[in-house]
Order: C-alpha cells, then sequence, then structure tokens
C-alpha cells in the first residue's frame, strides 16, 4: 500500500513539476502575494478531483471520445494566445507591475484566470486523467485508492509550496526589470504551449 501511494506521489510530482501556464500562473500570484491560498487550494483540488475521476476510469472514456479533446486543444489554445498577449503587454507597461494599485487583480478576475487555465489545458486530461487513471490499472482495492492519494498529496505539496515559496523570490523582484523579465518568460510559456497545441491539433 505505502508502495503504490509512493507510486502515486513521486507520478504525480513528475507531471505537475513541469512548467506550465497553471505553474506560471501562481508564480507571479505568489510573488504578488495576491490570493495565494485560494488559487493554490483551486488548483490542488481540481487536480484531486481528475485524479479521482481518472483512478475511478474516466480516463478510458475519454480516449474514446476524440471529439471532446479536440474542443478542450482548441479552446485552451486560444485562452492560451490571449493570456501571452496581455502577459507581454504587462511586461511593456511599468504601471501594471504596481503590486498594490491598479496592477492588483481582483479575487474574482483570479479566479476565473485560474479557473481558465486549468480546465482548458488539454494537458490536464491528458497527463492527469488519461495517464494517471491507466496507470492506477496496475493496483487493485486499497492499492488503487493510496496510489490515488499519493498523487493528490504531490499536488497539494507542489501548488501550496510554489504559491508561498514564490516570495522566497521577492527581493530579486523588487525591481520592475525583474517584473518585465518573468511576464516576457511567462507570455513566452503561454505562447508556446499554444502554438503547441494548435500544431497538435493540425497535424491530428
Amino acid at each position: 500500500m505505502f508502495s503504490a501511494a509512493l507510486s502515486g506521489f513521486l507520478l504525480g510530482a513528475s507531471l505537475i513539476i513541469a512548467i506550465g501556464a497553471q505553474n506560471a500562473f501562481i508564480l507571479r500570484q505568489g510573488l504578488l502575494r495576491q490570493h495565494v491560498f485560494v488559487l493554490c487550494l483551486i488548483c490542488a483540488l481540481s487536480d484531486a478531483l481528475l485524479i479521482a475521476a481518472g483512478v475511478a476510469g474516466l480516463g478510458t472514456l475519454l480516449a474514446q471520445s476524440p471529439g471532446l479533446i479536440a474542443a478542450v486543444t482548441l479552446g485552451g489554445a486560444a485562452f492560451l494566445f490571449y493570456y501571452a498577449f496581455v502577459a507581454f503587454r504587462r511586461s511593456v507597461k511599468p504601471e501594471a507591475m504596481d503590486t498594490k494599485g491598479k496592477g492588483a487583480a481582483s479575487l474574482k478576475a483570479a479566479v476565473a484566470t485560474c479557473l481558465a487555465l486549468t480546465f482548458l489545458n488539454p494537458h490536464v486530461y491528458l497527463d492527469t486523467v488519461l495517464l494517471l487513471g491507466s496507470l492506477s490499472a496496475r493496483f487493485e482495492g486499497t492499492g488503487r485508492i493510496a496510489y490515488g492519494i499519493g498523487a493528490v498529496v504531490a499536488s497539494f505539496t507542489w501548488f501550496f509550496g510554489l504559491g508561498y515559496g514564490a516570495r522566497l523570490l521577492q527581493p530579486v523582484f523588487a525591481r520592475p526589470a525583474a517584473w518585465r523579465i518573468l511576464d516576457c518568460l511567462i507570455g513566452i510559456v503561454m505562447a508556446g504551449i499554444g502554438i503547441s497545441l494548435s500544431s497538435r491539433f493540425l497535424a491530428g
């Protein structure tokens, strides 16, 4: 049972830690210290829900629905391109670096962005539901449950560690130039993922 939980934890961590849209967003919010707990909780709970669905067998159903995956892929790519544009625009507007004034996002806007980056990203379904779910078939009964719990623990550990650990970098981001670089990198990551999703859809 412990080996199953450890297997789920390690696989879940390896999938979550990769640089992606969610992580870039949580890193920026952590640096700004804006709505960190709520956003980390949303990401972790969303992962937990998708992991549970995958372990329960939803991954098999999604694999048989190429139309659904295509729709999520296109929607996710469009949103990522938009978010990339917003990040690039922030990088050239010094006033957007103000963490206490106009640059601060409302809780409602931050939550909406977080949910979009989570559920409009097809990698969430391909990795969390399909991959994690299919690999859970190696275990039975309590072993499968332990595997799922291990993956969920990895998700909570990563998102809260990233969100609250980001403030350790705040001395670096006391300079506007650092924010410009971060937003440029976020824009590149978002646009890169969007291009990857679009290319995969067109190639298919």
